[in-house]
């Protein structure tokens, strides 16, 4: 016999029900309450001076493990008027956030965002989607759920040249791609050193910072000067935090969803610290054929944080059989290819172009139609879907790299094809109490 729904979980159900309700009915010029997870650098990056200048947005609420960046954001966003709290379930159950704006370390961005939608709020979502891969299809689902607006970071999809530029690829513009490049390159040399470990500051909660992740002790490096993308406890390298804005952007233009099989090296050639992923890595993606490539297509990815003397220090390059396309913040150009025989006269694909598009004054308008989606209840073009498939391509290369071979996999069912070892790490197990579910 079924039982009966207790009375509390059905009056529960109803009130969330009702509140999604009100929000869909939300007119134009109705004031969006926001809540901020995460108040470290980018979180301040993003309240000011971004959603904190766009017309009828406020933050009544904020979150955070350190309790000093807290307090100082609170003071700022508001003081008195804002809700602090320094744990996140807390923030996504108050009546007076709409939508949450998660700006993390990685290893705290799947869990939160899950928990947002259901508790009834849309989420802005900061990129990479996760630790591993295997968190991608429970984000994916809880969106689907809850049926929530989540729009992921990856703003370059709201640029207008790099819009124009999908659509010349998409257009044939190129011919026939079969290679793309794509680099990261710093100079952080000499390194960050290799402090040892010490007991954390009294203003931080390591224990809740770390979360799902296996514990470890604290290091300085972890915590500040942008170490955590370079610890397994908060960040995968740059090849993940850098990476998934330029695999986006491939994956989009490109119209794939995932390699077929990738492999990966590197180590600490410029430098020696007490990170824990290589300063010089390189990794290749093989994706088959496509829409915009017929016969499939290899997407190179190099970072190197010992020497940036380059042209552009981020960036793509689109390789076709017609011409090549360089693709960056700074804008986009196109030089056509030499046709066989004849002499190649120019230094490189940043010489003689002969089309260029220049970038338009909108680094803000992924912000500006996040809060343009809320009110008209329109699902974004950076979706938990993109964003997994950017961060998968890119937790791939780092799986390759830590098995030491290449790797076949298959991407609609993310598994590895006949390797039990690499499988392990698609989903890397939460730390309890920390559970993933719907």
């Amino acid at each position: 016999m079924e039982r009966p729904t207790p009375r509390r979980i059905f009056l529960g159900a109803l009130n969330a029900a009702a509140l999604n309700t009100v929000r869909a009915k939300a007119g134009p010029n109705d004031t969006i309450n926001l809540g901020l997870i995460g108040c470290g650098a980018r979180g301040r990056g993003l309240i000011f001076p971004i959603f904190s200048k766009l017309p009828g947005v406020r933050f009544t609420a904020l979150c955070d493990v350190n309790s000093k960046y807290l307090a100082q954001l609170r003071e700022k966003a508001g003081g008195d008027k804002v809700a602090a709290y320094p744990d996140f379930r807390k923030l996504v159950e108050d009546r007076n956030v709409d939508a949450v704006v998660i700006a993390t370390n990685q290893q705290w961005h799947v869990l939160p965002m899950i928990a947002a939608c259901r508790a009834g709020k849309d989420v802005y979502l900061e990129k990479p989607m996760g630790q591993s891969i295997g968190e991608g299809p429970f984000a994916i689902a809880a969106a689907k759920k809850y049926n929530r607006i989540v729009q992921a970071g990856t703003q370059q999809r709201s640029m207008e040249h790099y819009q124009k530029a999908v659509e010349l690829i998409q257009a044939g513009k190129l011919g026939q791609i079969s290679e793309v490049r794509v680099w990261d390159y710093e100079n952080y040399y000499p390194g960050a050193g290799s402090p040892p470990d010490c007991p954390p500051p009294p203003e931080l909660d390591w224990n809740a910072f770390v979360g799902p992740s296996p514990f470890r002790n604290y290091n300085p490096n972890i915590y500040y000067n942008y170490g955590y993308d370079w610890f397994r406890v908060s960040g995968a390298g740059h090849q993940v935090a850098w990476g998934v804005h330029h695999l986006d952007v491939v994956l989009w233009a490109m119209q794939v969803s995932s390699p077929k099989s990738v492999f990966a090296t590197g180590g600490n050639f410029a430098y020696v610290d007490n990170h824990e992923y290589p300063n010089t890595f390189t990794g290749t993606l093989e994706f088959g054929p496509g829409p915009v490539s017929k016969h499939g297509f290899l997407l190179h990815y190099e970072m190197r944080t010992g020497g940036r003397r380059e042209l552009r220090a981020h960036g793509k390059l689109f390789i076709g059989t017609e011409a090549s396309m360089l693709l960056d913040r700074a804008g986009c150009s196109i030089v056509q290819e030499v046709p066989a025989g004849r002499k190649l006269v120019s230094t490189g694909p940043y010489v003689n172009a002969e089309e260029t598009i220049l970038p338009a004054p909108d680094a803000n308008r992924h912000f500006e139609r996040f809060i343009e989606n809320l009110r008209n209840r329109r699902q974004p073009n950076a979706t938990p879907e993109t964003l997994h498939q950017a961060t998968a391509a890119a937790h791939l290369m780092n799986i390759s790299w830590e098995a030491g071979r290449s790797l076949r996999w298959d991407g609609a069912n993310h598994k590895f094809l006949n390797d039990s070892a690499a499988q392990k790490l698609v989903l890397r197990p939460y730390r309890a109490p920390w559970k993933l579910e719907l």
